[in-house]
């Protein structure tokens, strides 16, 4: 049985704290790091280069252009870091599971839910949303400061929990049964997200956030699971 500890909110994101002494975790951490540096590196090198471009600027004025351009450029990259990591999340949240579920849930067989490719796809798909709703929220910031500060951690909030949470369960159920699951649990998936898209703005814990995330959102799912009446839950674990 499930502790009764875990109704808590706060429990799966702790729980998934304390695992980041898992040599998975640790892997998973240090590549993406290394890939939001390069995205973030990437992206300031465009963003200078399109200051001299566009405004083909000499002397102080160059200077000036190059100061605000990596202003800008870090500021861009703060406010992308989700759709990033997002992005980033899917290509290790199966060996973050699967190492959650080997400490916590090692009675469950092995995963056999939704083509690898649905679940690839599915990640992209909500990177690429939360990435447009990201500069929707990034022009509103500009005009009205306070609502877009707010609909950046409610878009925050979106992406890690829904994205997450539906990634991980199509890791064992069909991508219909998952979204169904998702629906029925949105409270505790939201509630989840709302914390991790806090902590996203933390730095260094920010850069955790894909590896805590999708630890939290395997032991988010087993609630979710325990929640469902017996009769229709899917048949996806055995007593231990």
């Amino acid at each position: 049985m499930v502790s009764e500890d875990l109704t808590r909110p706060l429990v799966p994101i702790s729980r998934a704290f304390a695992q980041l002494d898992d040599p998975t975790f640790v892997g998973v951490a240090i590549r993406s790091v290394a890939w939001s540096a390069a995205s973030f590196a990437g992206l300031y090198a465009i963003a200078v280069w399109v200051m001299h471009k566009l405004l083909a600027l000499h002397g102080w004025l160059e200077w000036g252009a190059d100061i605000l351009g990596a202003v800008g450029a870090s500021l861009l990259a703060l406010w992308l870091f989700l759709p990033i990591a997002a992005a980033i999340g899917t290509l290790y949240f199966d060996r973050i599971a699967l190492a959650v579920e080997r400490r916590y849930y090692p009675w469950l067989p092995p995963a056999e839910g939704a083509p690898l490719l649905e679940q690839t796809w599915d990640g992209i798909a909500v990177a690429l949303k939360v990435l447009a709703l990201n500069v929707v929220a990034l022009v509103l910031t500009v005009v009205l400061p306070g609502i877009g500060l707010v609909l950046g951690w409610v878009v925050a909030t979106y992406a890690i929990g829904r994205g997450l949470f539906v990634a991980v369960a199509m890791r064992r159920m069909p991508r219909a049964m998952a979204e169904s699951l998702y629906r029925s649990s949105r409270s505790m998936v939201m509630v989840t997200g709302g914390i991790l898209a806090a902590a996203a703005y933390m730095p260094v814990i920010n850069l955790l956030i894909p590896v805590i995330g999708t630890a939290a959102m395997v032991h988010v799912l087993d609630l979710a699971l325990s929640s469902v009446d017996e009769g229709r839950r899917p048949r996806l674990r055995t007593s231990p």
